[in-house]
């Protein structure tokens, strides 16, 4: 998966079809419970998640790059992602409003998670 757009894309794997609304699905860790969706962006090119992760560490929000997103059971109404909550947990602090002022969220997103998948460390 590349880290420039790869991350930012459902995998072809993952069940997910685009235009379902995950808003609300719990989200699953490798290792455990994360949270619920609280956001979704279908977005071309800049596909993601946030999650909500309650009290675990203190209700944070936190931006997941699609393409960590390993399966969605739309039965269960759970997304699994291949990462572990602690990895997750000491990813890139999510700021809402730098979200909407500039794109440029991106590059931190993979400078973290693009080595997860053989992208260059930045």
């Amino acid at each position: 998966m590349s880290s420039d757009t790869g991350i930012w894309e459902f995998r072809s794997t993952s069940g997910h079809i685009s235009g379902t609304d995950l808003v609300g699905y719990h989200v699953e860790a490798t290792d455990g419970h994360l949270g619920k969706v609280d956001r979704l962006s279908e977005e071309v090119g800049a596909r993601y998640l946030v999650v909500d992760t309650g009290p675990w560490i203190l209700g944070r929000l936190v931006l997941l790059p699609a393409g960590v997103v390993l399966r969605v059971d739309e039965d269960e109404r759970k997304v699994h992602v291949d990462r572990t909550k602690d990895e997750i947990k000491h990813g890139p602090e999510f700021d809402p409003f730098q979200l909407e002022a500039d794109l440029g969220y991106q590059e931190k997103y993979a400078g973290y998670y693009g080595p997860f998948y053989g992208g260059p460390v930045m």
